[in-house]
């Protein structure tokens, strides 16, 4: 699968070794930064992450920020964007199942190594299911998008 990764810097150590993990396992990973522990603001990063996102429908976003907060509400701010914290493997899968996420925002400072795997393998094999009350609901969060 084709995923976009970005960290701020409180996030940075925890996405290096989840961009390395995912590479691994055969992904194509686009690694937008930080590339540095350096200080970052996380708006900028998830807009990178995002503005990628919302041009390839078959491209999955991680982002990865100390609690997951952050960058959930940025991401949540850019069109075509629906981003959700996980920080458990039923919400990594629902959410795409259910709501059509194809952003997933992780908190480094929530969750280990081990658990951001899981989750992250459930976010990607998840698939939007095509029941009539999902579609209904997600097209109804595209119009919230345009009365902004």
């Amino acid at each position: 699968m084709n995923i976009v990764i970005g960290s701020d810097h409180a996030g940075y150590h925890l996405k290096q070794e989840l961009t390395h993990w995912l590479r691994a396992a055969g992904h194509q990973v686009d690694d937008i930064g930080s590339h540095t522990p350096d200080p970052v603001d996380f708006p900028d990063i998830a807009h990178a992450v995002c503005s990628k996102v919302r041009v390839d429908a078959l491209l999955r976003g991680i982002l990865v920020c100390g609690t997951g907060v952050g960058a959930v509400i940025a991401a949540n701010k850019i069109n075509g964007i629906r981003a959700a914290v996980c920080h458990d493997v039923h919400s990594a899968h629902q959410g795409v199942e259910h709501d059509d996420v194809n952003v997933m925002c992780v908190g480094a400072q929530i969750v280990g190594p081990w658990l951001a795997r899981d989750l992250i393998d459930a976010f990607l094999q998840a698939r939007f299911v095509q029941d009539e009350d999902f579609v209904r609901r997600v097209e109804k969060l595209n119009r919230l998008e345009q009365q902004n």
